[in-house]
């Protein structure tokens, strides 16, 4: 089963990949590996997910964000590559939580991504990760992830 049809037989969908705002690329590709700039929570409507964990939203709902963002990786990866089953590994996730001070769950947000990367790459979709707790981020998102993906 191709990713795609893992994404279908899920009931997901990819967004519009996105369009870069300021100076820099959505993809860039550097032999085998394609470094995929941050992507911050959307809703489908392309309105940002904003707040901060611990205060303003719940960790049910910085998952199901970290999720979402993840689909809008995958979506500018699918411009990048033209199929995802080029996708030989997700290598490395950065995944960024905008929270309070006291906040502790970064991981439990991330593994949002994590686990829907897992889902539809299966062993391939296993990463190296870091999870990091901001003070703010762009738009007032309440997340924002960055990926290096091995795709020769």
């Amino acid at each position: 089963m191709t990713p795609e049809e893992r994404l279908a037989a899920l009931g997901l969908r990819l967004p519009p990949a996105r369009v870069p705002r300021a100076t820099y690329v959505t993809t860039a590709r550097v032999g085998e590996l394609v470094f995929v700039a941050g992507h911050v929570a959307q809703r489908e409507d392309g309105s940002i997910i904003a707040g901060k964990l611990g205060r303003d939203l719940t960790l049910d709902e910085g998952y199901d964000a970290a999720r979402r963002t993840a689909l809008a990786l995958l979506a500018s990866l699918k411009a990048e590559l033209g199929e995802l089953r080029r996708v030989q590994r997700i290598a490395r996730l950065l995944c960024m939580v905008n929270c309070t001070e006291e906040f502790g769950d970064h991981a439990r947000v991330a593994n949002g991504a994590s686990d829907l990367l897992v889902e539809i790459f299966g062993e391939a979709g296993h990463h190296a990760r870091a999870a990091v707790g901001m003070a703010a981020l762009p738009g007032g998102a309440c997340v924002e992830i960055e990926a290096i993906v091995h795709a020769p």
